[in-house]
């Protein structure tokens, strides 16, 4: 739903959203930051490795490869439209 937060994982393929909160351990979140992934920042869930795990997105425009228990700490409120 639009406008409620929820993990990056739970997005269809395609799908736009907005990141709202970082979850991930500080050890890890300066990685991300590091990266462009911060809150308000728009990403696209391009596709889930045939096992799952690792997720792909597209975040200021590269592809960034997360770990899924990654990604499941990375809270989002999905947009309106697919991202093309």
């Amino acid at each position: 739903m639009p406008g409620q937060s929820q993990p990056l994982t739970t997005l269809a393929v395609g799908s736009a959203a907005t990141v709202a909160e970082i979850r991930v351990s500080p050890e890890n979140r300066g990685r991300l930051l590091e990266m462009g992934l911060l809150v308000g920042t728009p990403v696209e869930l391009v596709r889930f490795a045939p096992l799952g795990d690792p997720v792909e997105i597209k975040v200021r425009g590269y592809h960034l490869t997360l770990r899924k228990h990654e990604a499941e700490q990375i809270l989002v409120n999905a947009t309106n439209r697919k991202s093309s």
